[in-house]
């Protein structure tokens, strides 16, 4: 029954999806410059106070998907009215920290992410404490109910892990390389437990510095260079499969470069066929359906989920997908 809500929620995400990729049909396109020439004026289109809601993401400088996810929330915030904040820090102390100045600073509303929710609990338990409503995001589905959010908006991190293992499978391939690039994120743990749960060959986790790409890159390297059999990279960020394209053409290896998450890069490499194929979980509707849940709770008393989180992935992309996301993912959406 726990799963068929889940999907129940993924079902949901889809819809929403949909209608935001339909403002950019031809039919649409009216709409869509309305909204954006709205979006820059500043105008909301509610009447509703100004609540103010502050977003704190373990996320480290530069990190093109949680540009993705702010934009998402950024204009949602637009439409409800919402004075939006946001901070973060990769350091799980330190965004623990900046939850606490958020708290201090009495917002109307939180969203986090629990990458490492061990050193997040504390933090959020108090927001709850001090009435502050919580919505989690992007990971840590499994503890956001326990620490007091009202619910949880992001992917289900093993589901999508299984789906790159069927994927991996159909494509015929025995040996993959999962490449890690946050010690301690349980949620890239999860996303590679799923693939071994459900891949019919080997998976080897390799663990990387994600905050220095090109050691990152000579890591996969070496990694291809000394295993031949390698015939699958997947990385678990859409920066990184840059870095492991270009460690596939140092090695001199063959192995089919897949990752998580889309950005303008990857869906370019997906078109060309640099890469094989992405999972996305599509991080603008993460950001922009926390500041919207937040504001109906404010509104309306609403709670989306049901006790179960609503997920946003995962979405297999291939070469096929491509040329129909590639003016999202320019514009930052995708």
């Amino acid at each position: 029954m726990a799963r068929f809500r889940t999907w129940v929620s993924i079902a949901l995400a889809g819809v929403l999806g949909a209608s935001l990729a339909g403002c950019s049909s031809t039919g649409g396109k009216r709409a869509e410059d309305a909204a954006k020439a709205e979006a820059a004026q500043g105008r909301a289109a509610v009447d509703t106070p100004r609540w103010t809601f502050a977003m704190v993401t373990h996320s480290g400088d530069g990190d093109t998907f949680w540009d993705i996810v702010q934009k998402g929330a950024q204009q949602a915030a637009v439409k409800d009215n919402i004075k939006f904040l946001y901070s973060h820090h990769d350091e799980a102390q330190q965004q623990a920290q900046l939850v606490d100045a958020a708290i201090d600073k009495k917002v109307d509303g939180l969203i986090v992410t629990l990458a490492k929710p061990g050193a997040m609990k504390a933090a959020v338990e108090r927001a709850v404490k001090a009435g502050i409503p919580v919505v989690t995001v992007n990971s840590g589905s499994e503890k956001s109910k326990e620490f007091g959010a009202l619910t949880h908006i992001g992917q289900d991190e093993e589901i999508a892990g299984e789906a790159v293992g069927e994927e991996l499978n159909k494509r015929g391939r025995k040996k993959a390389l999962c490449v890690l690039h946050e010690q301690g994120n349980v949620g890239h743990e999860q996303r590679c437990d799923g693939v071994r749960e459900s891949f019919d060959g080997k998976l080897i986790n390799l663990y990387v510095d994600g905050t220095n790409m090109p050691d990152t890159q000579a890591a996969i390297e070496a990694r291809l260079q000394t295993d031949k059999s390698l015939d699958s990279v997947v990385t678990l960020g859409a920066p990184f499969a840059d870095a492991a394209v270009k460690a596939k053409e140092g090695a001199s290896s063959k192995a089919e470069i897949n990752t998580f998450d889309l950005n303008a890069k990857v869906a370019q490499g997906l078109k060309d066929g640099t890469l094989g194929f992405s999972v996305d979980q599509q991080p603008y509707l993460q950001g922009y359906e926390a500041v919207d849940l937040l504001w109906l709770y404010h509104y309306n008393a609403d709670v989306l989920g049901g006790g179960q989180p609503v997920l946003t992935g995962p979405q297999i992309i291939t070469e096929k997908d491509a040329d129909a996301l590639a003016d999202y993912t320019k514009r930052g959406t995708r």
